[in-house]
């Protein structure tokens, strides 16, 4: 079982599984990120779905961590309102989208379960956002399932899994910051019976400002996040930060 588990766990995470073409380079991509003062459609469109560093399949496996300097980190406020079940009502700031990101993934990915990511993300998300079948995070719980032999949806006995984010990156912003696409990077660990396996993975998701907190934004889907080892070199070449949380 554990090489089955831990070759789902690689082929779940490596950019060949989100069928992405090969990028622009680290340089060019760093120099577009910015914020978008317009607040037209076409702006957030563009934003969206301008293209993200590619990275090597080998990125996303464990390996040492960088001895580079890496930049300040991203400081997440807390969330105001912790009773529901994703908490939220974040700050309206770009620290307070990838926040609400990152509350909504480690929430969503705990089992491992596709039908747990599909609530947890259309908690969030506002009427014409994406379906959150098209998400490389349901995409990844789906392939961990079909290669480890378990079945689709609900618990499954000796079925653990955890993904913790440890970086992000903000793409950009338009309409006045209202419209943010953030990006997170975590670790997604899992065991199953006598396998287990660790790998990182990415995803970036648009947010929008509803005024009282960040929800996922109508729209279409973000170009896939790089996939990187959190803190390796590759993470920091492709412009994740560390996260510290209140």
């Amino acid at each position: 079982m554990l090489p089955l588990l831990a070759g789902a766990l690689a082929g779940a995470v490596v950019i060949a599984l989100f069928h992405l073409a090969p990028g622009p380079s680290f340089r060019t991509i760093h120099r577009e990120q910015s914020t978008v003062d317009s607040s037209g459609g076409g702006d957030e469109r563009e934003l969206a779905q301008r293209p993200m560093p590619s990275l090597p399949p080998e990125a996303a496996r464990p390996q040492p961590l960088s001895t580079a300097r890496g930049p300040e980190p991203h400081v997440l406020p807390a969330a105001t309102e912790t009773g529901r079940w994703v908490p939220g009502e974040f700050t309206a700031s770009t620290e307070g989208a990838l926040a609400q990101l990152v509350v909504l993934w480690e929430t969503a990915l705990h089992g491992a379960d596709p039908a747990l990511v599909e609530r947890a993300y259309r908690h969030l998300a506002m009427p014409g956002a994406p379906d959150p079948a098209t998400t490389g995070v349901h995409r990844t719980v789906v392939a961990l399932r079909v290669h480890a032999g378990a079945p689709a949806t609900g618990p499954v006995p000796d079925l653990r899994a955890q993904y913790r984010v440890t970086h992000g990156l903000v793409k950009g912003s338009t309409d006045r910051g209202r419209y943010v696409v953030v990006c997170v990077l975590g670790e997604m660990s899992v065991t199953y019976q006598a396998g287990a396996a660790r790998g990182g993975l990415g995803d970036c998701q648009a947010m929008r400002w509803a005024g009282v907190g960040w929800r996922v934004a109508p729209g279409p889907l973000p170009a896939p996040a790089p996939h990187a080892w959190p803190g390796s070199d590759a993470c920091l070449a492709a412009g994740y930060r560390e996260v510290r949380r209140a």
